[in-house]
């Protein structure tokens, strides 16, 4: 995937952890994902 899909008006589309704040999420098919605290939600 090109790097400009990631960007929604020029900034990073991102998700971050709520039990860590400082962490993005991983974004998986069925859940997203953290992978310093395992927090996890599922889709």
């Amino acid at each position: 995937m090109p790097h400009h899909e990631y960007y929604s008006d020029g900034k990073l589309d991102r998700e971050l952890c709520p039990r860590c704040g400082d962490t993005v999420l991983a974004d998986h098919d069925d859940r997203t994902h953290c992978g310093k605290c395992g927090y996890t939600e599922w889709k």
